[in-house]
């Protein structure tokens, strides 16, 4: 998606409703001298590539966002890791680029999305914790 792309996905996203070409277009005319063929171009890009859909009203459309902006930030990575020909090492550098806040919400997100039981049997004992259901010698029930 590119800059004006995402300028206007972002007002879209952030509305969270149908909206116009005419709403696009005089919140961006706060920052920047634009045309109005220019918003209405852009949507229609991003209907066609599939980011919004449309419904018309009379001689016009109202735009709807088709998924979240964290459904389009997820995409994103995605398409970047699959494209690593070291997938591994690709998640291993951009784990490293993540403030301690973001390694956080990613290991919220894992435990989110593995479950509980799975995420308590992956997890393991904490520091200077038994595992439960384990003998202290090592030795099975």
């Amino acid at each position: 998606m590119g800059e004006l792309e995402d300028a206007v996905m972002t007002r879209v996203w952030k509305w969270n409703r149908p909206v116009t070409v005419r709403e696009v277009l005089e919140d961006l005319q706060q920052e920047r001298s634009i045309a109005y063929t220019t918003v209405m171009t852009v949507l229609d890009n991003l209907h066609q590539k599939g980011w919004v859909r449309r419904e018309a009203e009379g001689r016009a459309y109202r735009y709807e966002a088709v998924s979240t902006r964290a459904a389009y930030a997820a995409a994103l990575m995605n398409d970047a890791w699959s494209q690593s020909d070291n997938p591994a090492a690709a998640l291993v550098a951009f784990f490293g680029m993540m403030s301690e806040e973001q390694r956080q919400a990613l290991r919220d997100a894992v435990r989110i999305v593995q479950g509980p039981e799975e995420a308590a049997e992956t997890s393991g004992p904490a520091d200077g914790e038994e595992n439960p259901g384990s003998a202290p010698d090592g030795g099975g029930r």
